[in-house]
């Protein structure tokens, strides 16, 4: 008999975990339904602690007002007097404005504290709340910096929208932080369940979810503004701006009926973690942009590293981890009491998942930023002229490098989470070694560019022929070119059937021209004038960069059918060579018509008398 567990065996366990996390969940809430019931007993309980401790209910709440405004009005004095030093301007300088507030904010509060209550729990709750009041002014300025930190451009003409959406999460953050220091306060002073839960849920998690999800709903435009960025925008990424704010509707909605679930269960979560993954959420796209225009600055700058570039761009990512691990915590905690999972290691998986993810997006925005940094030192010196041969190479490489990271990144989380993936490398390795044998073909193809490449035949821009077509390189992949024709058709030619290759756009190019004029023409006229014509072209500034012999008369090179072919040449740097021509014959044209030169057609052959 197999000890392996029939399918039939785990769906039974399954159903019964559920039905006794249902049963759980039932009993909890009947809990809570009666204690709070017990509210009012609990407060009286709560009244005669405070009794005991030489205070009172009304007492208390003064000095708690007293304590909470003073220290804010420390710290916004503080920060006020950094706005007038231009402290703005700085970061670094307004950084240590806001930490010299917050420290001299708690000092004051502190000593505040310990002059208005006596020793016990009446001076560790006003202790508490200066605490929390410093906190709370920390996270209101984080909010109001992050989103205020980069006005876009098309709210530039309108910031009242971004000032708004500020007001409005203040006040919930405003309203939430004052909510958990009153719930924190009744348990210091040992109240009951049911009272502290009422004010929790009824007082803190209900109307901080509706002022969030106010403060969502009526500056939605603002918000996916926000999200979409500067016009004009990607298709996927406008359609993601106009859901956005739907979206971080629901994941609030989730987030708070996770944590009452998490509540009735008996597993209730940190009430700050719950607001800092709900703030996260409301300001992950504002965090973003920050981080993005960071990396921008960085990429344009040529003082800074590519490796630093790629850092800033991997942050991104680092800043979705991190919001993905806040709400998963929120999230999977309940889950993983009711369903009696070890969420250790679950979290040092999901640790080591994010790691591989981290590093696999450095490596891959190293890439992309060294490929994007040589493409813009290549195309610096004239967009007209063929790439350099590495700036016709790093595409190719870039590619085989950016597949590599990708494959490795995927192999190495399986392994992370305990999957078996040789079997998966043997038969990818013996797929290909099939492969191989039969698509001789392709093996074909690959070889002979690689050996195309190593030799330089061809860059991509320059101008080529090969065997059944011609054009200029468009694409060079690991199989194939791309060749765009000169009335824009696009061939793609395997390596293995270009045959030889003759390239036009290599080193320099010379371009011969032949007149056909009259037998009496002063031969030496004509001289002068292709000279005057090749000394005029060379004074363009258009065209004198590209010359490296001018354009000059050959003499008469041959007598044909009693006209005289007057040939002439120049020598130039390949890419506009076609345009030099066209200004030559416009130019002989000219001259030979103000001059008196007649130029004389090509006799037809006369049918009738070859018959």
């Amino acid at each position: 008999m197999s000890d392996n567990p029939s399918p039939g065996a785990d769906l039974t366990s399954l159903t019964t975990t559920l039905e006794e996390v249902a049963g759980r969940f039932v009993e909890g809430a009947q809990a809570r339904y009666l204690a709070w019931f017990g509210a009012p007993a609990e407060y009286d309980s709560l009244r005669s602690s405070l009794a005991a401790a030489s205070t009172s209910v009304t007492g208390l709440c003064f000095q708690i007002a007293l304590v909470s405004g003073i220290v804010a009005g420390t710290f916004l004095l503080i920060s006020r007097q950094a706005n007038r030093n231009g402290a703005e301007r700085s970061s670094w300088r307004r950084f240590s404005y806001r930490s010299a507030a917050a420290v001299a904010a708690l000092v004051i509060g502190l000593l505040v504290a310990q002059l208005l209550a006596g020793p016990g729990l009446p001076l560790r709750t006003l202790r508490l709340w200066t605490a929390l009041t410093v906190v709370a002014c920390i996270m209101i300025f984080a909010v109001q910096a992050v989103v205020l930190a980069k006005v876009r451009a098309e709210f530039r003409d309108r910031p009242i929208h971004l000032t708004a959406l500020v007001r409005d999460l203040t006040f919930a953050l405003m309203w939430a932080l004052g909510g958990l220091s009153v719930v924190s306060t009744l348990r210091m002073w040992s109240a009951g369940p049911g009272i502290t839960d009422l004010i929790g849920t009824s007082l803190v998690t209900i109307p901080t979810l509706i002022l969030l999800i106010r403060a969502v709903w009526r500056h939605r435009r603002t918000m996916a503004g926000s999200v979409g960025g500067n016009r004009p925008r990607g298709r996927w990424r406008a359609g993601f701006a106009r859901i956005w704010p739907a979206i971080v509707i629901g994941i609030l909605l989730f987030i708070a009926a996770n944590a009452q679930i998490a509540r009735t269960l008996g597993a209730a979560l940190p009430g700050l973690a719950v607001l800092l993954s709900a703030l996260m959420v409301v300001a992950i796209p504002h965090l973003d942009s920050i981080v993005w225009a960071w990396a921008e600055r960085g990429l344009e700058s040529r003082s800074t590293s590519t490796a630093a570039v790629a850092w800033r761009q991997t942050a991104r990512l680092a800043l979705v981890i991190v919001m993905v691990a806040l709400l998963g915590t929120i999230w999977a905690t309940p889950l993983a009491v009711g369903l009696s999972i070890d969420l250790r290691s679950v979290t040092r998986q999901a640790f080591g998942v994010a790691l591989i993810a981290l590093l696999a997006a450095f490596l891959w925005n190293l890439i992309s930023t060294a490929i994007e940094r040589i493409s813009l030192v290549d195309s610096v010196p004239n967009p007209l002229l063929p790439r350099s041969r590495l700036g016709t190479l790093i595409p190719l490489l870039g590619a085989i490098g950016k597949s590599s990271v990708l494959v490795m990144a995927a192999l190495s989380i399986l392994v992370s989470i305990g999957v078996n993936v040789w079997p998966l490398i043997t038969g990818l390795s013996v797929f290909g070694l099939a492969i191989g044998f039969g698509s001789q073909t392709l093996v074909k193809d690959i070889v002979s560019g690689l050996f195309f490449l190593i030799d330089d035949a061809f860059r991509a821009g320059e101008y080529i022929e090969t065997t059944g077509a011609k054009g200029t390189v468009e694409k060079i992949s690991v199989r194939s070119v791309r060749l765009r024709g000169a009335r824009g058709s696009l061939a793609t030619i395997p390596y293995g059937q270009m045959g030889k290759i003759e390239n036009f756009s290599r080193d320099w190019a010379i371009d011969k021209m032949t007149f056909r004029v009259a037998l009496d023409t002063d031969v030496d006229l004509v001289r002068q004038l292709l000279e005057k014509i090749g000394s005029d072209l060379m004074a363009d500034p258009g065209f004198a960069p590209f010359f490296i012999e001018p354009f000059k008369s050959q003499g008469v090179v041959a007598i044909e059918d009693g006209t005289l072919l007057i040939g002439s040449k120049f020598k130039a740097k390949p890419g506009k060579q076609s345009e030099i021509q066209r200004a030559a014959v416009k130019g002989v044209h000219n001259a030979f018509r103000e001059n008196g030169v007649r130029m004389v057609p090509k006799p037809l052959m006369d049918k009738a008398a070859g018959a």
